[in-house]
């Protein structure tokens, strides 16, 4: 009888795992990682849902795990502190291996304290194992002084759509010397630059403000910076299907009168996708100061 059970039970999750798109199995395991943070620590979690190559900003890219095998936390002081998040809003790549999730965030010192003592937004890469889970390959994050919305779960409308693709059609390379292209016209004019290469729906992030939303906000925060805007990508990563990928990097903001003088440096990612009628485009850029 249990055996019989237990065969049900394994058809029954194996009928839901089918009935979800990939787009869905990466949000759910993003809330299944933030629910971890919730329940053990922020540590544990982390550690068991990043990839062997993911990385972290601390401040600059590392990787994580082993960064956090040599960093470990001091003593307890008894205080049980909460980094939690939530989705809000997600991406996936055509061939279902490679996707982004983001939304808000907050840390409380400890669990019991009313408010938290930083807001902040999320960004984490998603990437498909070989033995089919997901793992977050990179997650970078800013904070901001205003709440980014509830914390509540949420659940992607999102139905199974053309599978078929050309495999290798956009490589990591590619995506990098796209990246070295953008930061050359930016050079040349920061406005023109962010227009020609950025999606009408952008995301913008940048530390101590929420987020920027469209082409148009994202372009007056994006040119307002004052000094000279320069980046340098570092690595990338494209899907199978060649539609969506990401690079991070350095960059450095100089002084505008010439001196050269660094005013902020720090690293980013980009996330790009291809647009109908045109190539890859930025979807989601978010900056960390060092």
């Amino acid at each position: 009888m249990k055996l019989v059970i237990s065969l049900f039970l394994i058809i029954g999750v194996a009928a839901i795992a089918r009935s979800q798109t990939p787009l869905q199995e990466m949000v759910k395991t993003e809330q299944a990682f933030s629910k971890m943070a919730e329940e053990k620590t922020a540590r544990e979690a982390f550690m068991a849902f990043i990839a062997d190559d993911g990385l972290l900003f601390r401040p600059g890219a590392v990787n994580g795990k082993k960064w956090m095998l040599e960093h470990p936390l001091p003593p307890s002081n008894k205080k049980k502190p909460l980094l939690a998040w939530q989705p809000s809003f997600a991406g996936m790549a055509l061939a279902g291996d490679l996707g982004f999730t983001t939304g808000p965030s907050e840390f409380k010192e400890d669990i019991n304290d009313k408010k938290p003592a930083w807001y902040g937004h999320f960004v984490t890469l998603w990437k498909k194992q070989a033995d089919g889970s997901w793992k977050f390959v990179v997650d970078l994050g800013i904070q901001h002084p205003k709440s980014g919305g509830s914390l509540k779960l949420w659940t992607p409308k999102d139905k199974p759509g053309k599978t078929d693709f050309i495999s290798g059609l956009v490589k990591p390379e590619d995506l990098i010397e796209k990246d070295r292209r953008f930061a050359a016209a930016a050079a040349q004019g920061l406005f023109p630059a962010f227009l020609s290469f950025a999606a009408p729906d952008i995301r913008l992030y940048r530390p101590n403000s929420l987020p920027y939303i469209g082409i148009e906000k994202s372009a007056n925060a994006f040119t307002s910076i004052k000094g000279n805007l320069t980046w340098t990508p570092i690595g990338a990563d494209v899907s199978r299907s060649g539609d969506l990928g990401y690079t991070h990097g350095t960059y450095e903001i100089t002084a505008p009168d010439g001196t050269e003088k660094v005013i902020e440096r720090g690293s980013y990612v980009r996330i790009w996708r291809a647009e109908p009628g045109f190539a890859m485009r930025v979807v989601l850029d978010v900056t960390n100061a060092h």
